[in-house]
């Protein structure tokens, strides 16, 4: 196969850094270890269909990472952008919001099981804060449960002491526990009576350079019946999870319900907007927050929602996205097992976790990930993949043989592996 070339990436990189801090900023750009070699991976796409972008050295690549989640039924969805088109012949972000706003919440009401009312914003890290908020004007307590290695977005209250912006009081009220280990927050419970405000986590554990884990059994309900005991708010982020597992939400996915949930990823196909939908026992608090943004009632991303979220619900496309993960996933396991590697899998398979468990150092893993990356196939070395509804099996069968042939690099270059 032919292996890719960046020219015009590299002059591209070089000329942002001059006005851009780090040339690409946040988890897409190069320094933050992603791209590993550098040299194997794109920089800058130049369009994209379906499930395919191409880069601005005429390269295309099979996505596997989504523009890391929002593409889920295929880039330049023409149901979603023609709908999208209509919406900015009237109008977009205007004084008084359009009813798509009204539209798009009866819409969430009617396919999230546990929601009475929604909320937008614009990203997944507004409303992680804003159910934050919720939780607090709801109970008039100011801590939070938090599992370790969880990501909620980069709001100061989301990260950790030392890194660079963060002080001791942003993250004071915060509460770490192990995924998956109740009886450690049942102990947070009773040693802190009265001043859990909030139980936030993901619907099973997604962390960057770890195998995703899915709840143990019973684990949600037990946390459940926790926080309804002891007058906790149940929020459950949602936003990488939210319509690949379950269109009625994945805390019923799992079989128990939330308070508050997050979603934003996968509502709109790339149209950017974010929701938290709640309970009814959570209305009052939610109104009483004072929270808005400039751009959060723009009518064109909800017309995009409502398209999205109606073509989702009409192809089933938790299903769809689910079926097509594990024929992918079990492929590449298969494929690794000839050439004497063990491709671990984890998470659900429409946004699943991999890894190379020859080599703890993840090197094996890193190198097979840029080999497959220089031949077409865009995956990310340590962070979950996703699959989107667009992906064919003539998309799967090719990633599948640009897999093996990677497989075959990598086995070369380390004759030690049986």
């Amino acid at each position: 196969m032919k292996l890719y070339k960046y020219e015009k990436n590299l002059e591209l990189f070089k000329r942002a850094l001059k006005v851009i801090p780090t040339g690409i900023y946040g988890h897409l750009g190069p320094v933050e270890g992603c791209y590993i070699p550098t040299s194997a991976y794109p920089f800058y796409s130049e369009r994209a269909k379906g499930s395919y972008f191409w880069d601005v050295d005429g390269n295309r690549f099979i996505d596997y990472m989504c523009a890391y989640g929002p593409n889920v039924l295929g880039y330049n969805d023409d149901v979603v952008d023609n709908a999208v088109k209509e919406q900015l012949k009237l109008g977009n972000c205007t004084t008084a919001p359009s009813t798509k706003m009204i539209e798009f919440a009866e819409l969430m009401v009617d396919t999230v099981e546990m929601a009475d009312w929604a909320f937008f914003a614009k990203n997944g890290g507004d409303v992680t804060s804003f159910a934050l908020m919720v939780a607090k004007a709801a109970t008039g307590r100011k801590k939070t449960i938090l599992v370790k290695g969880g990501y909620h977005g980069v709001a100061p209250w989301t990260q950790k002491l030392g890194c660079p912006g963060i002080v001791e009081e942003d993250i004071a009220n915060n509460i770490y526990v192990n995924w998956n280990n109740y009886e450690e927050v049942e102990k947070i419970v009773k040693d802190n009576p009265d001043e859990i405000a909030c139980f936030m986590a993901t619907p099973y554990h997604h962390p960057v350079f770890q195998d995703n884990e899915l709840p143990q059994k019973d684990y949600w309900q037990k946390i459940r019946k926790l926080c309804t005991d002891n007058g906790i708010v149940l929020a459950i982020d949602d936003v990488r999870c939210g319509f690949r597992l379950d269109m009625a939400g994945s805390d019923h996915y799992f079989g128990f319900k939330a308070d508050l949930m997050c979603f934003c990823k996968a509502l709109g196909n790339g149209w950017n907007f974010s929701t938290l939908c709640g309970t009814d026992a959570l209305r009052d608090a939610a109104s009483s927050v004072m929270y808005t943004g400039s751009y959060w009632l723009s009518a064109a991303p909800f017309a995009a929602g409502i398209a999205c979220i109606n073509k989702l619900k009409e192809i089933n496309g938790p299903k769809l996205m689910q079926e097509k993960g594990k024929k992918l996933t079990d492929g590449l396991v298969e494929i690794g097992k000839k050439y004497g590697f063990d491709l671990k899998v984890s998470g659900i398979p429409s946004m699943w976790y991999m890894r190379i468990t020859n080599d703890d150092s993840l090197t094996l893993h890193q190198e097979w990930i840029a080999e497959c990356v220089r031949r077409g196939a865009f995956f990310a070395a340590h962070h979950n993949l996703f699959i989107n509804c667009s992906l064919s099996n003539e998309d799967i069968k090719l990633t599948h043989e640009i897999a093996e042939e990677a497989f075959k690099v990598v086995k070369s270059n380390h004759p030690e592996i049986k």
